[in-house]
């Protein structure tokens, strides 16, 4: 690896590094939170203060004078069109009770068992939302996997000794990260409902539970007369095997004999959990949209093309009091629907889609239009979790008006997926794969590094890199190992001919040095002759004096890999906590070396982290000082020799740019993941080899001339040279005209 290609990555890595604080930067440190209080949606959406929270709980006091209603009680189809009725205007101002018993703690659904479910969900009696989502098969560390490996291995061979499960706490979860106003404001809690235009809060001890992940609430007159009821269910898939999906039924139904026209404002999914350490925040928000009926007549076709926005910008634009996320003024005046939004961190997404309910054409509709319309965001305070003390941002989701005729109930109802970024769940299981949510999934490192990460190479990478785990080595380290091989193996013809092209440049060049010299001799004093007189002996004897830009090829072609397989190391849910090498370290007394190649490789795990600039060291990692190592190697006894005589400061120069290359590659791939310093490490081993044996050839065609037959058609790298050599030569006539005349 010569120093251009070096001094090349390094500006690559830099700029990977770059984007991170950048990302960092944008979210802010809460400036303009006094602005963003004032005119921030949440001066209408903020969690109810004290003062109405005692409100409705004197009104939840009120005995309950509801007249049953009937079990056939019309229900408005979910496609049905909306204000087709004249509304009756409400007067008065409704208030939520508990239909029931208020309670104080909501009872959970799902288990820990994998065999059963995959997750509990842990319920808030704030806004019947959800409280905390624990999965019964993920784990926060790659040593609580193995450790859970175990204990299922040992349960399932009947062995005598059973390990013990890792505590319930190192348990991969989502919860809230942050606060609204001193609030904690639950998943997917509903806000307030719109009753004939005006807002009444469903946040607060407004709710009963009538079974575990089912919530009921009345909106009661001033005379505490049923005027609707709004009810909340929260169900699982019955299956473990069909996805990572909760049904969210949510309904309205009309008690009174009066016809009204409602819309519901609930929490969306907001920011996820971000993992301590993590070299940058990749947080988004995505969507999932339908095209107009005119164009898609059909809204048959999920598009997620251009419908990413990353974290930072939303949280500048909300700072900047712009508060939309969905719909754009474009996306309005095209008439786009949405199917699906998400959240998403570094392996994880929460997000509400299409319940996928029949329509009169009996096929599922994929519109999540008819409960959600618009979404818009909000800033909360701090995330404690959060060093940078950027504000949390909460996301609310607005539906659309329905009018409701007396008897009748109106569905609001969703699904909602909590889970991995799993290309293999999101594009095949149902109903991710017809809602194309495998668009959630982005290799991309974001920020202003978007453009350098090559996400199509990136998920071609991924396929590969698959197939070669799961039918050819059956570990994902040697198929790391492996893809360095393919790459080397379909690039080596370049390879060998650029190096070969470089070794005998070095040796036409030193064989023209007494020639060049006798020029320099001759036409000292003639500049513009001494140019032409090169370029002819140049020419004369077949060697381009720019030609070794073509050894560099090999490792231009390589750079895109690199940073595409950076972001499928750092981002693919498939490599998370994947040991290499069958785990076989992990089988020597536990020992977390090469544990997780998504993470770094700890060798030597530190008793107590110690912050650096760029990152906590929290380990010796010996990889990156393996790889320092192999550079080392190559710099010394692989880099040709230098063609012509240096100065000092030359080679002094070259110096410095080798200890860059030993030592600053290392420091800056220190907490990359391990699998990206294995791959650029065994890349680096095989090119040596591979140089070894071009050196071998060189040697072996040592004798035949370097003189080469004059072309016609010099290449275009001679051309280029040619024509900076006269440019240098015009300036400087042009500069010594201007001077004769001053």
């Amino acid at each position: 690896m010569n120093k251009g290609t070096r001094k090349l990555l390094l500006t690559l890595l830099v700029i990977s590094f770059a984007a991170s604080i950048v990302t960092i930067v944008m979210t802010g440190k809460g400036a303009a939170k006094s602005k963003q209080a004032a005119d921030s949606p949440a001066a209408s959406s903020t969690p109810p203060a004290s003062a109405e929270a005692a409100t409705n709980a004197a009104a939840s006091a009120a005995p309950a004078t509801a007249t049953p209603v009937s079990a056939s009680a019309a229900v408005i189809p979910p496609n049905a069109p909306t204000a087709t009725v004249s509304p009756a205007v409400t007067t008065t101002k409704l208030k939520a009770r508990p239909s029931g018993a208020a309670i104080s703690t909501a009872a959970s659904v799902g288990s820990l068992d994998p065999a059963n479910d995959r997750f509990t969900i842990d319920f808030s009696t704030a806004g019947a939302g959800i409280s905390k989502i624990v999965f019964s098969e993920f784990w926060v560390n790659a040593s609580d996997r193995t450790a859970a490996i175990r204990n299922a291995t040992a349960i399932a061979s009947g062995a005598n000794t059973i390990p013990p499960l890792p505590d319930v706490s190192n348990r991969y979860f989502l919860a809230p990260v942050g606060t609204l106003a001193s609030f904690t404001v639950p998943m997917l809690a509903a806000h307030s409902i719109q009753v004939d235009g005006q807002s009444t809060s469903l946040f607060g001890a407004v709710w009963s539970q009538q079974s575990p992940g089912s919530f009921e609430t009345l909106l009661v007159d001033d005379a505490g007369t049923p005027v609707l009821k709004v009810r909340r269910v929260f169900a699982l898939q019955t299956k473990q095997g069909d996805g990572y999906d909760i049904t969210l039924s949510q309904t309205v139904e009309n008690l009174s004999a009066a016809t009204h026209t409602i819309s519901i404002v609930q929490y969306g999914p907001g920011d996820l959990t971000q993992v301590a350490n993590e070299m940058m925040d990749i947080r988004r928000l995505q969507f999932g949209y339908l095209m107009s009926e005119r164009r898609d007549p059909a809204q048959t076709s999920v598009i997620t093309h251009d419908s990413m926005l990353e974290r930072a910008a939303v949280v500048k634009n909300v700072t900047a009091a712009k508060f939309d996320v969905w719909p754009s003024p474009e996306q309005k005046e095209q008439d786009q629907h949405l199917s699906w939004f998400g959240t998403t961190n570094r392996y994880f997404s929460l997000a509400v889609h299409a319940p996928m309910l029949p329509t009169a054409k009996g096929v599922p509709s994929k519109s999540l239009a008819l409960s959600v319309e618009s979404i818009r965001a909000s800033l909360g305070d701090p995330s404690p979790t959060d060093t940078t003390g950027a504000p949390t941002l909460f996301i609310e989701l607005h539906s659309p008006e329905r009018t409701v005729a007396a008897g009748q109930t109106a569905d609001f109802s969703m699904g909602l997926f909590a889970g991995p970024l799993d290309h293999v769940i999101l594009s095949t299981v149902p109903p991710y794969s017809a809602l194309e949510m495998s668009g959630l999934i982005v290799y991309s490192m974001g920020g202003c590094c978007s453009w350098c990460t090559f996400a199509w190479l990136a998920n071609l990478m991924v396929i590969f890199l698959d197939f070669l785990h799961n039918y050819v080595v059956f570990d994902w380290a040697l198929a790391i190992i492996a893809l360095v091989l393919v790459v080397r193996l379909i690039l080596h013809p370049i390879s060998k001919k650029s190096q070969v092209q470089m070794q005998r440049l070095t040796r036409g060049m030193a064989e023209m040095k007494p020639e060049l010299d006798a020029l320099k001799a001759r036409y000292g004093d003639d500049p513009k002759r001494m140019q032409q007189e090169q370029m002819r002996l140049y020419k004369e004897k077949g060697v381009n004096p720019v030609g070794c830009l073509g050894g560099f090829l090999p490792t231009f072609l390589q750079m895109p890999i690199w940073m595409a397989l950076y972001a499928v190391l750092y981002l693919a849910f498939e490599l998370r906590q994947q040991p290499a090498f069958f785990g076989v370290f992990q089988l020597l007394g536990g020992w977390n070396f090469l544990g997780d190649l998504s993470a770094q490789d700890r060798f030597i795990t530190l008793p107590t982290p110690i912050n650096l600039y760029f990152f906590s060291l929290a380990s010796i990692n010996l990889v990156p000082l393996l790889m320092g190592g192999v550079f080392y190697i190559q710099q010394k006894y692989m880099a040709p020799p230098p063609s012509t005589q240096q100065t000092p400061e030359q080679e002094q120069q070259q110096k410095m740019m080798r200890i860059m290359t030993v030592v600053m590659f290392p420091v800056m791939l220190y907490a990359a993941p391990s699998g990206l310093t294995l791959y650029i490490m065994t890349s680096t081993l095989v090119g040596i080899w591979e140089s070894k044996r071009v050196r071998r050839y060189i040697e072996m065609t040592k004798d035949q001339p370097v003189v080469v037959k004059k072309s016609k058609t010099r290449d275009a790298i001679g051309k280029l040279y040619e024509k900076a050599l006269e440019r240098a030569q015009s300036k400087r006539e042009t500069n010594k005209k201007f001077k004769a005349r001053g």
